[in-house]
């Protein structure tokens, strides 16, 4: 964040909660109109102008809107967002419907994957150490615009097929967080570039597993992330 000022990181998160929102590139005179950024829309639109030359902005051919990149996303989730505060029904709900499992491993891991499909609305993924993947919720990617192209939709289904690709996917990410971001920008496919996947790793019952959920990159980052925390907490809680 050091190469951006306080009015960019305000225009630039302006810019990726409306897209998120929307789906749709963001102009200058919808960032004006919806958010109070306190310019005018021609400073927006020269502040839009070095964001996209820092890269934290692509300009699509289809309108005059930006859409940010994934460094621009990645920047969002570990620095520019405010994480929700889980309500007690959201809390109560996911215990519920996991608890009962905690004795039968497998239960377990498909009642955590078909929890966060339905939390996230999207698709819930679990990768087991013994080469199995758990999935949930592939009728949650069809209310996302980016999986109407049958080219992103095939080539997102024959990845989860792959338990050597999804694998490799995971072991991606580096950083220290307990909840990992990657983007299909990332992965060197054309066809994945919209999406986004959301996991985390952990033991139970002396089983190594990843556990993400996999959409638009466009998630509700502040509501899922929390989630995921829980829930990992919730099945720590469980084993102990």
């Amino acid at each position: 964040m050091i190469d951006l000022t306080a009015r960019q990181i305000q225009i630039l998160r302006a810019i990726i909660q409306d897209f998120i929102e929307t789906a749709e590139p963001v102009g200058s005179d919808t960032i004006d109109r919806k958010y109070n950024i306190g310019v005018s829309p021609a400073t927006i639109r020269n502040e839009m102008v070095q964001l996209t030359k820092q890269g934290y902005l692509n300009k699509t051919h289809s309108s005059a809107g930006r859409v940010p990149t994934p460094i621009a996303l990645k920047l969002y989730v570990n620095e520019l967002m405010k994480e929700k505060e889980l309500t007690v029904a959201d809390e109560v709900s996911a215990k519920e419907k996991i608890w009962h499992t905690k004795n039968e491993l497998d239960d377990l891991l498909n009642e955590l994957t078909k929890v966060l499909a339905e939390k996230s609305k999207a698709l819930g993924l679990t990768v087991v150490n013994d080469k199995r993947v758990i999935s949930s919720g592939y009728a949650n990617l069809l209310n996302m615009p980016e999986f109407y192209d049958i080219n992103v939709m095939r080539q997102v289904l024959r990845m989860i097929e792959e338990v050597k690709v999804l694998q490799e996917i995971f072991a991606q990410s580096n950083s220290d967080n307990q909840v990992h971001v990657i983007y299909g920008t990332e992965l060197g496919n054309k066809n994945l570039e919209p999406i986004g996947l959301i996991h985390m790793s952990f033991m139970v019952k002396g089983c190594h597993c990843q556990i993400g959920v996999l959409g638009s990159s466009r998630f509700d980052y502040a509501y899922i992330i929390p989630m995921m925390k829980y829930i990992r907490s919730l099945v720590k809680e469980m084993v102990e």
